[in-house]
């Protein structure tokens, strides 16, 4: 038995969708939902949000931005929690209203449950890795861990993962740092 050939959803697919509060993402053609974050999801967003943000006031070398859409491809549209460019990447990436090439550092905040586990761990790791993502984050809320995806074109991407005591430093930030433990809910 053949498998069924579906037709791939488009970006322009998901701006046609009428908005019933849910968040829609597609990668690879794969229309992806995810319900609104909680709210130990938005404290990891807004402490990581405004660390980025003190850093850019003394160091203005960027921006960062809280759930932008990004659009990579015809068929790979996502929302991530956090992105941060700067200001040289920014006049290759912006067109519009729009992000449509990889900032340097993307954030994902894992929410519960496997399908999320996986979307953020597997699936969008490899689709930051493909369109030249320089840095990604993956905060685990339930782990009280971040790892950090390094991708360089010349080398396979690097992976390490951060816990409570550990200093997070930035290659794409320099002299950004912050202790893991102190973006995660006591």
């Amino acid at each position: 038995m053949a498998t069924p050939i579906y037709p791939l959803v488009t970006v322009d697919d998901l701006q046609a969708m009428p908005d019933d509060g849910n968040r829609y993402e597609v990668i690879g053609g794969e229309i992806l939902m995810s319900r609104a974050p909680g709210l130990t999801h938005q404290r990891i967003s807004g402490k990581l949000y405004r660390l980025l943000g003190n850093y850019l006031d003394t160091n203005p070398i960027g921006e960062v931005l809280a759930t932008p859409g990004i659009v990579f491809s015809e068929i790979d549209g996502v929302i991530p929690d956090i992105v941060f460019f700067t200001h040289d990447r920014a006049k290759l990436i912006l067109s519009a209203e729009r992000i449509i090439a990889a900032p340097d550092l993307i954030v994902e905040i894992v929410s519960p449950g496997s399908d999320n586990q996986r979307r953020d761990r597997v699936v969008k790791k490899q689709l930051y890795a493909k369109f030249g993502v320089r840095e990604y984050w993956i905060a685990d809320p339930e782990s009280m861990t971040i790892e950090i995806i390094t991708c360089n074109a010349d080398v396979q991407p690097q992976s390490a993962v951060f816990q409570a005591d550990d200093e997070i430093e930035s290659t794409v930030l320099p002299g950004f740092s912050f202790k893991v433990s102190s973006i995660f809910p006591s």
